[in-house]
Protein backbone atom coordinates (compact mmCIF):
# COMPACT_ATOMS: atom_id res chain seq x y z
CA UNK A 1 0.00 0.00 0.00
CA UNK A 2 1.49 3.63 -0.91
CA UNK A 3 1.26 5.83 1.62
CA UNK A 4 -0.67 9.24 1.18
CA UNK A 5 -2.01 12.39 2.37
CA UNK A 6 -5.24 11.87 4.94
CA UNK A 7 -6.78 14.95 3.27
CA UNK A 8 -6.33 17.20 6.29
CA UNK A 9 -3.87 19.95 5.94
CA UNK A 10 -2.90 19.93 9.05
CA UNK A 11 -1.71 16.32 8.65
CA UNK A 12 0.59 17.35 5.63
CA UNK A 13 3.80 18.37 6.74
CA UNK A 14 4.72 19.68 2.70
CA UNK A 15 2.56 19.18 -0.53
CA UNK A 16 5.28 16.58 -1.76
CA UNK A 17 5.95 14.79 1.31
CA UNK A 18 4.26 11.29 -0.03
CA UNK A 19 5.56 11.27 -3.55
CA UNK A 20 8.32 8.99 -4.29
CA UNK A 21 10.07 11.34 -6.66
CA UNK A 22 13.91 12.69 -5.52
CA UNK A 23 12.76 15.93 -6.21
CA UNK A 24 11.44 15.81 -2.61
CA UNK A 25 14.62 14.66 -1.29
CA UNK A 26 16.24 17.54 -2.24
CA UNK A 27 14.20 19.91 -1.08
CA UNK A 28 14.16 18.43 2.20
CA UNK A 29 18.00 18.25 2.20
CA UNK A 30 17.88 22.10 1.45
CA UNK A 31 15.21 23.09 3.61
CA UNK A 32 17.71 21.35 6.42
CA UNK A 33 21.08 22.87 5.39
CA UNK A 34 18.62 26.45 5.28
CA UNK A 35 17.89 25.57 8.87
CA UNK A 36 21.24 24.43 9.97
CA UNK A 37 23.09 27.81 8.80
CA UNK A 38 20.70 29.84 10.68
CA UNK A 39 21.71 28.10 13.40
CA UNK A 40 25.19 28.38 13.08
CA UNK A 41 24.47 32.00 12.17
CA UNK A 42 22.56 32.82 15.74
CA UNK A 43 26.12 31.92 17.61
CA UNK A 44 28.80 33.39 15.26
CA UNK A 45 30.12 37.16 16.31
CA UNK A 46 32.51 37.53 13.51
CA UNK A 47 30.65 40.22 11.91
CA UNK A 48 31.80 39.66 8.35
CA UNK A 49 30.95 35.84 8.62
CA UNK A 50 27.49 37.11 9.68
CA UNK A 51 27.04 39.55 7.05
CA UNK A 52 27.96 36.62 4.37
CA UNK A 53 25.32 34.44 6.21
CA UNK A 54 23.24 36.29 6.10
CA UNK A 55 23.27 37.05 2.25
CA UNK A 56 23.46 33.30 1.55
CA UNK A 57 20.94 31.76 3.56
CA UNK A 58 18.28 32.95 1.74
CA UNK A 59 19.85 31.92 -1.74
CA UNK A 60 19.43 28.46 -0.03
CA UNK A 61 15.75 29.18 -0.52
CA UNK A 62 16.21 29.85 -4.01
CA UNK A 63 18.09 26.58 -4.38
CA UNK A 64 15.19 24.61 -3.02
CA UNK A 65 12.66 25.76 -5.53
CA UNK A 66 15.12 25.57 -8.46
CA UNK A 67 14.24 21.91 -9.07
CA UNK A 68 10.83 22.06 -9.05
CA UNK A 69 9.82 25.63 -10.18
CA UNK A 70 11.80 28.40 -12.13
CA UNK A 71 15.46 28.52 -11.25
CA UNK A 72 16.34 31.15 -8.31
CA UNK A 73 20.59 30.53 -8.69
CA UNK A 74 22.02 32.34 -11.17
CA UNK A 75 25.50 32.49 -12.94
CA UNK A 76 26.32 35.64 -10.35
CA UNK A 77 25.83 33.79 -7.12
CA UNK A 78 27.88 30.96 -8.15
CA UNK A 79 30.47 33.94 -8.75
CA UNK A 80 29.57 35.26 -5.71
CA UNK A 81 29.48 32.94 -3.52
CA UNK A 82 33.23 31.48 -5.08
CA UNK A 83 34.33 35.28 -4.68
CA UNK A 84 33.11 35.37 -1.17
CA UNK A 85 34.81 31.77 -0.22
CA UNK A 86 38.48 32.90 -1.86
CA UNK A 87 38.25 36.27 0.50
CA UNK A 88 37.73 34.26 3.90
CA UNK A 89 40.38 31.70 2.72
CA UNK A 90 42.85 34.63 2.26
CA UNK A 91 42.11 35.25 5.79
CA UNK A 92 43.21 32.04 7.16
CA UNK A 93 46.97 32.01 8.28
CA UNK A 94 47.76 28.27 7.70
CA UNK A 95 46.99 27.72 4.45
CA UNK A 96 49.08 24.83 4.50
CA UNK A 97 46.67 22.15 5.53
CA UNK A 98 44.62 21.06 2.94
CA UNK A 99 41.96 19.05 5.31
CA UNK A 100 41.51 19.46 9.10
CA UNK A 101 39.49 17.28 11.40
CA UNK A 102 36.09 18.77 11.60
CA UNK A 103 36.43 20.15 15.25
CA UNK A 104 35.58 23.44 17.18
CA UNK A 105 32.93 24.97 18.89
CA UNK A 106 28.90 25.09 18.83
CA UNK A 107 28.64 27.09 15.25
CA UNK A 108 32.03 25.98 13.48
CA UNK A 109 30.56 22.23 13.97
CA UNK A 110 26.84 23.57 12.57
CA UNK A 111 29.16 24.73 9.67
CA UNK A 112 30.73 21.25 9.25
CA UNK A 113 27.11 19.82 9.48
CA UNK A 114 26.41 22.81 6.46
CA UNK A 115 29.38 21.49 4.64
CA UNK A 116 28.57 17.91 4.55
CA UNK A 117 24.89 18.58 3.73
CA UNK A 118 25.55 20.75 0.93
CA UNK A 119 27.57 17.16 -0.75
CA UNK A 120 24.06 15.40 -0.16
CA UNK A 121 22.69 18.06 -2.24
CA UNK A 122 25.16 17.60 -5.05
CA UNK A 123 24.12 13.86 -4.86
CA UNK A 124 20.81 14.07 -4.44
CA UNK A 125 21.22 16.92 -7.98
CA UNK A 126 22.80 13.36 -9.41
CA UNK A 127 19.74 10.88 -8.41
CA UNK A 128 17.49 13.59 -9.82
CA UNK A 129 19.12 13.67 -13.49
CA UNK A 130 19.62 9.94 -13.06
CA UNK A 131 16.21 9.18 -12.05
CA UNK A 132 14.18 11.79 -13.68
CA UNK A 133 13.53 13.75 -17.26
CA UNK A 134 14.24 16.97 -15.07
CA UNK A 135 16.96 19.12 -16.58
CA UNK A 136 18.74 20.48 -14.09
CA UNK A 137 19.67 23.93 -14.42
CA UNK A 138 24.22 23.68 -14.36
CA UNK A 139 24.01 26.32 -12.10
CA UNK A 140 22.56 24.52 -9.25
CA UNK A 141 25.49 21.99 -8.76
CA UNK A 142 27.99 24.52 -8.89
CA UNK A 143 26.48 26.16 -6.67
CA UNK A 144 26.14 23.46 -4.17
CA UNK A 145 29.24 22.26 -4.59
CA UNK A 146 31.02 25.84 -4.17
CA UNK A 147 28.74 26.17 -0.52
CA UNK A 148 30.62 22.75 0.48
CA UNK A 149 33.83 24.61 0.10
CA UNK A 150 32.56 28.11 1.03
CA UNK A 151 31.35 26.30 4.57
CA UNK A 152 35.11 24.53 4.93
CA UNK A 153 36.08 27.99 4.89
CA UNK A 154 34.26 29.61 7.44
CA UNK A 155 35.27 27.34 10.04
CA UNK A 156 38.77 27.27 9.61
CA UNK A 157 38.24 31.28 9.56
CA UNK A 158 35.92 31.16 12.55
CA UNK A 159 38.23 28.16 14.60
CA UNK A 160 41.10 30.73 14.08
CA UNK A 161 39.35 33.72 15.03
CA UNK A 162 38.50 31.46 18.55
CA UNK A 163 42.37 29.90 18.43
CA UNK A 164 41.00 26.67 18.29
CA UNK A 165 43.62 24.08 16.96
CA UNK A 166 42.54 22.35 13.86
CA UNK A 167 44.80 19.01 13.66
CA UNK A 168 45.37 18.32 9.88
CA UNK A 169 43.82 15.08 8.26
CA UNK A 170 45.93 13.16 6.84
CA UNK A 171 44.70 9.99 4.44
CA UNK A 172 46.45 6.87 4.51
CA UNK A 173 43.79 5.98 1.69
CA UNK A 174 45.18 8.04 -1.02
CA UNK A 175 48.49 9.51 -1.69
CA UNK A 176 49.38 12.95 -1.23
CA UNK A 177 49.11 15.04 -4.07
CA UNK A 178 52.38 16.78 -5.23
Amino acid sequence: MALKASGNIGELSYPFIFEDSPLCDFEILTDELCAYTGLALSQITNQEVRESLERLQPKIFHLNGSIRGKCGIFEQDVQELVSEMFYFKEQVHDKGKRFVLPRGAGPVIQLHQCRSLSKKVVRALVLIDKLTNKTIPETLPRFANALANYYFVLTRVLNQDMNIDEPEYISINYPKPE
